[in-house]
């Protein structure tokens, strides 16, 4: 069975759909007004291997906030639909990942009880640049739609660009080794995973 999510939200802020493949190779189409948020979105699903169709619009004009907090949103319940029961996944995912003098380590657990460890210090850009709290905001809708416990920790490094690249190709990899199937038992001793 494929394990495909689709998810159509639309709200007076922000016009948003979303359809993913956890069982792709990696392919993607990622139209938001946003560049530097394709650009995350692209690699996020270069790196997890997800099959990821993202079309977004929003009041930018007011901030980039409503479209990017409701993508996230959007994308953690797209991928929680096509987990589906979650049987037979390995549940846990890892990666400590470089980008130039930056090292992110990523730890997640497909829970089902959301949580974010945001262990990054809030760092500027440029004017109208893609800030550290616009991706935190992405996040936390992300995994509490999700269901997952997410600790992003920035090891060392200084660069905006190169942090926030670090963090998305991270859990890209480490969602990529949390739903690989490895059985056909549900991860967990409660017999449960919402």
């Amino acid at each position: 069975m494929a394990r495909k999510g689709v998810v159509k939200r639309k709200t007076k802020e922000t016009d948003i759909e979303i359809e993913i493949n956890l069982d792709g190779n990696g392919n993607y189409k990622i139209e938001t007004p946003i560049g530097f948020l394709n650009h995350m979105l692209e690699l996020f699903s270069r790196f997890s291997n997800f099959d990821l169709k993202i079309k977004a619009k929003g009041d930018i004009e007011v901030d980039n906030h409503h479209l990017v907090e409701d993508t996230g949103i959007c994308l953690g319940s797209a991928i929680k639909e096509a987990l589906g029961d979650k049987k037979g996944i390995k549940r846990f995912g890892f990666s400590s990942t470089p980008m130039d003098e930056v090292l992110v380590n990523i730890s997640l657990d497909i829970s089902g009880r959301p949580y974010l460890v945001f262990n990054v210090p809030i760092i500027k850009g440029r004017e109208g640049s893609f800030e550290i709290e616009d991706s935190k905001e992405f996040l936390k809708g992300f995994v509490n739609h999700l269901g997952l416990t997410l600790h992003i920790n920035l090891v060392y490094g200084d660069n905006l660009h190169h942090i926030l690249e670090g963090i998305f190709k991270g859990i890209g990899l480490a969602l990529k080794e949390a739903v690989k199937i490895e059985g056909k038992k549900l991860p967990s001793t409660k017999g449960k995973i919402d």
